[in-house]
């Protein structure tokens, strides 16, 4: 019995508040009278010394109030194009009229009638200044937000040779409009919400209609429905809420900062989402091989993105396993390795007092902290804190007996290789397998190695994104899709999107594209 009481009132104790008065205030409708609705906005916004609360009258006759945040919106064109016109003399002006007064005065392109506190609350805070008139149950919000915002860069973590060089800001507005350009037809659709107690983030579901699954789209918005929170400041915070195996270090989305990345993923199939205030983009479904494709792959001819890409994944096989491979060949199988490099390594190792295990450990943990320093110092003197660390500490290790020769190449030469990995959250994740990849090959030798290699493949062949297997087209075997995987297939020859989930709109150019000298000849 005493139990269940404790129990009950520690459930009293976790319960969530009640809602505040002002919150209620806010669901209520506009009053009528002007100095009603101007007492409530004081008090809403008391102690906010950015907001600004302007009466004047319109015509010279009619009180009215101005609400708006200084910062959030243009103020010379509220000067002009809103107080300007409203505030002249005009004696033909009456009460009936007073309602599309504002409409018909007010040079403004948008211009939206408001009806409750929360909907004025929510324009003011998107920089859309709102006039009340006395008399008049209805508020107008004006489109004349403007606020400061990021240059269009290129991207620094997605650089590339050869192709578009603009990237997402931190505006939504600029965001879509780059998709927009690239897009140019109506069957692209762009769905709002808005997520976030406090914030009210507004995060945009983009997709080609026609081309993605409806149900896709809204297996997208009932997962961000369900998100409940105070605020959501980057793109990140989403992923973490909707992703379909959230223990998993493998991501589960492709996040970008490039607009060509967002329309390619549209035009087959997927659907990405957008979030204000953050310069990067969410799309899904995704698979592995996504993150290890570049936008440079698809803009260079196909015998040299082929080979690349066969580059690169060799190159990630490497920074995966060559310090466990290291490491259990050093430990237990010695006889796998040339006589004349075992003698050479072994002399390289005399003086270390350590195991292998314990110095592929202390390079790699040093070499990580280097890596992460270096993208953490100001970009002047990162990189060479990075490289000129990397190579003092090095030798200070080989030099104090404390590391060996052999194990600064295999430390340096997967760092290198890790760097092939395009995605920053991919090779991230491979970084963090490396680790207890190298644990079991110090202590069951190949055979843990085998092991680690199972559960890895194991585990990814059960993860799914939004009901795309991971290790689609691979597993299950798809071979109609092979083509943009291990390789890539000249463009003439992608004839065909892949097929992600449910309806499948599956061509997406003609075929028989061969080019050739005798080729539209008639």
């Amino acid at each position: 019995m005493s139990w269940k009481i404790l129990k009950s009132k520690k459930k009293k104790k976790n319960a969530a508040p009640k809602p505040l008065s002002n919150q209620k205030q806010e669901q209520s409708s506009l009053f009528t009278s002007v100095k009603e609705n101007e007492k409530e906005f004081r008090s809403i916004y008391s102690d906010c010394s950015d907001f600004i609360l302007r009466p004047f009258l319109i015509g010279g006759k009619y009180d009215a109030i101005l609400l708006y945040i200084e910062g959030l919106s243009n103020t010379d064109e509220i000067d002009d194009s809103v107080l300007s016109p409203l505030m002249e003399k005009n004696e033909n002006q009456n009460d009936i009229q007073i309602g599309s007064l504002v409409k018909s005065q007010v040079a403004v392109s948008d211009v939206k009638e408001l009806q409750t506190f929360e909907d004025c609350i929510q324009a003011i805070s998107s920089g859309n200044p709102i006039v009340l008139v006395d008399k008049y149950k209805t508020g107008f919000s004006l489109g004349l937000t403007k606020w400061e915002k990021r240059s269009i860069e290129p991207p620094e973590a997605e650089k590339v040779i050869r192709g578009p060089r603009e990237g997402f800001v931190e505006t939504l507005a600029v965001n879509t409009s780059m998709i927009r350009r690239q897009i140019r037809s109506p069957k692209l659709k762009m769905q709002s919400m808005e997520i976030g107690k406090y914030t009210k983030t507004k995060v945009i579901i983009t997709y080609i209609d026609g081309i993605v699954d409806h149900t896709l789209v809204e297996e997208v918005k009932n997962r961000l429905k369900r998100i409940d929170i105070d605020g959501i400041l980057d793109s990140g915070v989403i992923e973490e809420f909707i992703e379909d195996h959230p223990y998993s270090p493998f991501p589960q989305m492709l996040d970008t900062e490039r607009p060509d990345t967002v329309s390619g993923n549209l035009l087959e199939g997927r659907a990405a989402i957008l979030v204000d205030g953050s310069p990067f983009a969410l799309i899904v479904p995704t698979t592995f091989y996504s993150f290890l494709q570049s936008n440079e792959d698809y803009y260079s001819r196909f015998l040299i993105a082929t080979a690349i890409r066969w580059l690169r994944f060799i190159f990630i096989i490497i920074s995966l396993l060559l310090p466990s491979l290291y490491v259990a060949l050093l430990t237990f199988h010695q006889e796998m390795i040339p006589t004349a490099l075992l003698i050479s390594m072994a002399a390289s190792r005399e003086q270390v007092p350590f195991p292998a295990i314990v110095e592929v450990f202390i390079m790699e943990i040093t070499f990580e902290a280097l890596r992460e320093a270096g993208l953490r110092l100001p970009k002047q003197v990162g990189s060479a804190v990075s490289i000129v660390g990397a190579l003092v500490i090095g030798e200070a290790a080989v030099s104090a007996g404390i590391v060996s020769a052999p194990m600064v190449i295999v430390v340096a030469i997967t760092g290198i290789a890790s760097f092939t990995v395009p995605r920053y959250s991919a090779a991230i994740a491979i970084r963090m397998i490396r680790f207890p990849l190298v644990l079991l090959a110090g202590t069951l030798g190949l055979l843990g190695v085998m092991l680690g290699l199972i559960m890895i493949i194991v585990h990814m062949s059960t993860l799914r994104s939004f009901g795309v297997p991971y290790l689609s087209p691979m597993a299950p075997m798809k071979l109609s899709e092979m083509k943009d995987t291990m390789m890539r297939a000249p463009w003439w020859k992608l004839n065909t999107r892949p097929h992600l989930t449910g309806d499948y709109n599956k061509y997406r150019q003609s075929p028989e594209q061969k080019p050739g000298p005798n080729k539209g000849k008639q």
